[in-house]
């Protein structure tokens, strides 16, 4: 699955849009550490590891950025234990 990431600044939110549908995840940029508050997959989205994709995407900007992630959500909290391999990307 391909999708184009979309930075809506104004929303704070990293997201997806897919058919009529939007998947997203919230942050709140507190000097230069991304705190990522939220991550919303539509119902009919779920199940199709939308959520792992759009949040490694969102990763890869902040790194991008030469900023640090830092998770907010039960989500990425998860993410961020079954990868540990990813540590350098979060705060």
């Amino acid at each position: 699955m391909s999708n184009t990431l979309i930075h809506n600044e104004d929303e704070c939110k990293y997201e997806y849009h897919i058919d009529d549908h939007i998947a997203y995840i919230t942050y709140d940029d507190q000097n230069g550490n991304m705190h990522l508050t939220e991550t919303q997959v539509p119902e009919a989205l779920a199940g199709q590891g939308l959520a792992k994709t759009l949040l490694e995407d969102v990763l890869e900007e902040i790194r991008k950025a030469n900023k640090k992630a830092v998770a907010k959500c039960s989500y990425i909290v998860k993410y961020q234990e079954k990868n540990p391999e990813k540590s350098d990307l979060f705060a």
